[in-house]
């Protein structure tokens, strides 16, 4: 693998991984292979893609060479059917367009730059926002960009130009660690964060399996955050998924190893007993972990994504019942009630600073005037997509 040059700035000579045995990650289920556009443009492109699938000898490879990787064709009509099929279709291809700046407005998340190595998840919660997302709605595969190299040094620039110290949130529009067994992509993107003077990465995932991770210079340059919810809702709405445990022990060793751990719990769904089990499953976690920060976030999904939970689930489920839509001039997501969003914030922030009074705590993409009633009684800190 070729070293970052810190002397000449050459951000382009980070390589894919070539040294290392694709593992099929738990919880995806490969039954297609489709190599779209752009995936075996050059030799080393070729070995990756050859090597990585080689990992599924018994599924069928697929080359469309001259299409899209958002443009790969489910075989099914209806949108739910759709997207099941995606769930087992791994593609691989190029995005041009890897490193963004997001442009959410109407809600009291901060605008912050994002990349994607990956595209969607193979997990299959139930309340996905991705799976109502454009690129995700008419091309719900999951998607690997063989393009890496590119799109390191992309960002290596993007925080050159800029100055000071730039963070990369990775988790956006994918899970940020779920294909790594596969991939080894962890070996090359943790290494160029660590070395790189400037660029600094954001890791977003719900995987447990974190051993590649262990072993990387990091230097505090990668940060890794895990999606949480209290186990027994997790069993409920979060299918084919590591269980909590597993997270939390996942975080704990990454912790160990001297990476800079945070969680997100979210989104909180009013099942039950909501009100004992959530600050009860909060300040366990902020026990057990050595959280750097900690993001609570209730439900805010677009229209097409509680189309498809609502087909997973039937439309009087317990996150439907609670959610109302937002008034024009905001952000036009679906959500519960402001009433309801604060009582459930209250009770976690309360319980986690009784245990933590350092915490920093910070609520994500939830309206604005829910964040200024929370922040008037907890001061609030920042949410997780941002340094």
């Amino acid at each position: 693998m070729g070293q970052l040059d810190l002397r000449t700035g050459d951000e382009g000579i980070c390589a894919l991984p070539d040294a290392f045995t694709p593992q099929p990650p738990p919880h995806f289920a490969v039954r297609r292979i489709v190599l779209a556009r752009g995936s075996l443009d050059t030799p080393e492109r070729e070995a990756f893609v050859r090597r990585v699938c080689a990992a599924y000898p018994d599924v069928t490879v697929d080359e469309q060479l001259d299409t899209p990787h958002n443009r790969i064709d489910m075989g099914e009509m209806s949108p739910a059917a759709r997207h099941v099929a995606g769930k087992h279709t791994l593609v691989f291809g190029v995005l041009e367009r890897a490193v963004r700046v997001s442009e959410e407005a109407g809600n009291c998340c901060p605008n912050y730059w994002h990349f994607s190595v990956y595209g969607f998840c193979p997990y299959g919660c139930t309340y996905c926002y991705l799976a109502g997302t454009q690129g995700v709605w008419f091309s719900p595969s999951v998607k690997i960009y063989v393009n890496l190299p590119q799109i390191l040094a992309e960002m290596g620039r993007i925080a050159r130009q800029r100055g000071g110290t730039t963070y990369f949130y990775h988790g956006k529009l994918q899970d940020g660690l779920a294909l790594d067994p596969l991939t080894a992509y962890s070996t090359v993107m943790v290494p160029f964060f660590a070395k790189h003077p400037s660029a600094r990465q954001i890791l977003l995932t719900k995987s447990a399996t974190v051993e590649r991770l262990l072993t990387l210079e990091h230097r505090e340059r990668t940060s890794l955050s895990w999606s949480l919810n209290p186990p027994a809702v997790a069993e409920c709405y979060e299918r084919n998924v590591p269980c909590v445990a597993s997270r939390i022990e996942a975080m704990k060793l990454c912790a160990a190893a001297g990476y800079p751990v945070r969680a997100v719990i979210m989104p909180l769904i009013p099942v039950g007993d909501w009100d004992v089990s959530y600050p009860a499953f909060v300040a366990d976690l902020v026990t057990r972990v050595p959280l750097e920060r900690l993001t609570i976030g209730g439900v805010c999904s677009a229209k097409q994504a509680v189309r498809l939970m609502e087909h997973k689930l039937g439309p009087t489920n317990a996150i439907s019942e609670n959610m109302k839509c937002q008034s024009k001039g905001g952000d036009f997501r679906t959500r519960y009630s402001a009433e309801l969003c604060i009582a459930m914030y209250d009770s976690m922030i309360a319980s986690a600073r009784e245990v933590r009074p350092d915490l920093e705590i910070g609520l994500c993409l939830e309206s604005r005037g829910v964040c200024e009633a929370v922040h008037k009684r907890w001061r609030l800190g920042r949410c997780n997509c941002i340094p």
